[in-house]
Formats: structure tokens, sequence, C-alpha cells
């Protein structure tokens, strides 16, 4: 397939023949942002996506379905994951710019009765609209230029997600920054506010501070599963740091909670 352009609001996006046939990458504002292989969408090329896989794959029973909701779709990576992985499942996606929706849709089509459904919202608009209690994991990949949205990483976005959570479900936050992190240490500080049960997984490299990185921060108001991923992460292609709650808060504490008031966006790559 060659490269096509989107248009209107998703103007700037591509989809480039990847590694493998029927694989792609979708490359918007300069930046890789999905990879997709339609032939196997269990295959998860991303390391931070193949955390967020890791970690909904700890959730229930092996298998079962889930609901999740997801703020930001791209080429829907980790919707075709879960759609795989966990046949019947719910899951709603709030993607706001419906050209590229619709470029994902045309050329790397999802499957047949996916469960996928795709709101033409924002994050904060799509949350608003979700019912109390609803789903068992919500996760934050959303990017603007690549960029985490201000507005999605506040005490008060942080309480809807809380609100349309099970009591036990989860938030996987997949924000980007560098050492000293010092806006990550605001988000989780946010974080907490709603979900205090909190853990941080990333490359070594990256919490070394040799590098920026995607850090996964991962919330709850109750357990979160540190021995099954600590397990993951030790045997991984790529093996990744994981951070419980003691960690995170010896490693990236300290931070003011961020607010509508008073926010911004991640740290530019």
């Amino acid at each position: 397939m060659a490269n096509r352009d989107a248009r209107d609001d998703a103007a700037g996006a591509k989809l480039v023949p990847a590694d493998r046939a029927n694989s792609y990458v979708l490359r918007l504002d300069g930046h890789d942002q999905s990879y997709v292989d339609l032939d196997d969408p269990t295959r998860l090329v991303f390391d931070y996506v193949r955390r967020m896989g890791d970690v909904l794959d700890t959730l229930g029973t092996p298998g079962a379905a889930l609901r999740v909701a997801h703020v930001g779709g791209a080429a829907m990576t980790l919707p075709r994951y879960v759609a795989a992985t966990r046949p019947r499942s719910t899951q709603v996606v709030l993607e706001p710019a419906e050209a590229l929706t619709a470029l994902v849709r045309a050329e790397l089509p999802l499957p047949a009765r996916s469960g996928i459904k795709v709101r033409p919202l924002d994050g904060r608009s799509g949350l608003v609209g979700l019912r109390d209690g609803a789903f068992d994991a919500v996760v934050v990949d959303a990017y603007a230029k690549g960029q985490v949205p201000a507005d999605l990483v506040t005490v008060e976005a942080v309480a809807e997600i809380a609100r349309v959570l099970t009591p036990e479900g989860l938030v996987l936050f997949n924000l980007s920054d560098r050492a000293p992190f010092a806006w990550t240490r605001r988000v989780i500080a946010a974080v907490r506010t709603q979900l205090p049960r909190v853990m941080v997984s990333a490359e070594p490299a990256t919490l070394r501070a040799r590098r920026g990185g995607n850090l996964l921060l991962v919330a709850s108001r109750s357990g979160l599963p540190e021995s099954a991923l600590l397990e993951r992460a030790a045997r991984s292609a790529s093996p990744y740091k994981v951070l419980g709650a003691a960690a995170v808060s010896d490693a990236l504490g300290g931070g003011n909670a961020f607010t509508d008031a008073d926010t911004e966006a991640s740290p530019r790559p």
C-alpha cells in the first residue's frame, strides 16, 4: 500500500508499510504513533504498548471479556489486541480526529464484530458521557503534536476517570517525560487524589536519566497486579522496570497536583 495522507483534522497523518506484510505504522506530526499488524493483532511492537497489554492481560480471568474505555485511538492497536485476546469485550474509543478515524477504518479495517465503538469526542467530553462504574479499565493514550494534552492529567479529569471505573478498575496513563520528571510528579499527585494505589513502569534508560521516554502509570482504588507485572517485565523481549507504590513515592513523589486552573501538557519530545 502506498503512503496515504489523511485530510482535515488528520492532516499530515501517514500510513507507512512496516517490516512485515500487512503491517503498518501510523505517523502523526512526524511521530510514529501506532503499529498495526493486520494478520496478528496480538503482536505489540512498541515497548510502551506491550507494557499496556501486559497490564490488561492481568485483569480478571485470562481470556474473559473486559469493558475498556480508550482515551485516544489513533490506529487502535490496543483495542484490536483486546478484541483478539478477550473476545466479546466491550470497548469504547474516544478519538476526536474524525478524518483520522476514517483513514484508519478504510485502510486498516477493524475485525467484524470486534465490539469496538469509536466516538468522535475528545477525552474530557467523552468521559462525561460514560456511565458510572461501567469499565474495568480506562486507557489514557492521547497525544497532540507529540504531547499529552494538559486537560487529561488534572484532578478533575482523574475524578471523571475514577467515576466510570468499577471499584476494582484500573486506569493506565501513557506519559512522556524525562528526568527529573517534574511533570510526571504532578500527574502522579493528581491521580493519587482519586486513585491512591499507583505503580509505574518504564525502560531502565529512561529512569536512569539517559533519555526521555514513555512512563506507564497504573492506578486504582484497591490492589494492583505488581507481582504479575514484575514477572512479565523480567521475561519480556524488552525488559522494563516496575516501580511499586513505595518506589514511586521515592523516585517520583513530591509533586503538586495539576488542576484545571493550573496545568500543562507534557514536555515537548
